[in-house]
């Protein structure tokens, strides 16, 4: 008794994103800079640390340097740590059309961008990562996305596994940071959100702290 140790914990880093065409106000922006304050309110669960929470520019290849640089801070920080390995990277996105949240469970190497991103970039079948190979290619998160959607479906909240990220900016980050997950040994998930004027914050506040704790759990 007692001579292993607690353990690990884990250490999960959110992203949202800032305004982008024909959403004025994104709803992650809110959800990721209200998210530290509303999980220490609720009180973190046992071996959850909850690391950067950081708002990305709606933009892909103008924005690729600070979103590696972001990517890269949380495997820095936790270098010389003993839960080094145990990080997890959660990027929330909006869907303005959806009427509840869906977990993604995968992203394509093809940037079809149906209106220029905030930097002014509209690639139409553009492989994201041209080392990879054929704008087919498809990258998978190491999450258990069913079995995490169906937990959240128990709790109640309006949920649905996903195959398709769309092919804008949303599927561009998270194919950039599925493969920075595989090559640093940690774990990335996308998760698409509605607009509150269809799931309202308070909800959408704790979906997000819902889904960090059952992620938590995983491990």
């Amino acid at each position: 008794m007692g001579s292993e140790g607690p353990s690990p914990a884990v250490t999960i880093h959110v992203t949202g994103f800032k305004k982008f065409h024909g959403v004025a106000e994104n709803p992650t922006e809110t959800i990721v800079n209200n998210l530290q304050a509303y999980m220490n309110k609720r009180g973190l669960p046992k071996g959850l640390i909850l690391g950067s929470c950081t708002i990305l520019e709606t933009a892909g290849h103008g924005a690729l340097v600070p979103l590696y640089q972001t990517l890269q801070s949380a495997v820095i920080r936790d270098a010389n740590d003993l839960n080094s390995r145990r990080v997890i990277w959660v990027h929330f996105g909006v869907n303005s059309a959806a009427t509840r949240f869906a977990i993604e469970n995968q992203a394509v190497n093809e940037a079809t961008f149906r209106c220029p991103d905030e930097m002014g970039w509209k690639p139409q079948k553009l492989p994201i990562v041209p080392a990879d190979g054929e704008i087919s290619r498809i990258r998978e998160t190491a999450l258990p996305v069913e079995d995490i959607t169906k937990t959240l479906a128990k709790m109640g909240y309006e949920v649905m596994t996903s195959d398709d990220a769309g092919r804008f900016v949303c599927n561009y980050v998270y194919y950039h940071s599925l493969r920075f997950a595989e090559q640093n040994g940690i774990k990335s998930v996308f998760v698409h959100v509605p607009l509150f004027l269809t799931i309202d914050e308070e909800t959408q506040m704790r979906f997000a702290a819902s889904l960090l704790e059952i992620l938590a759990s995983l491990y």
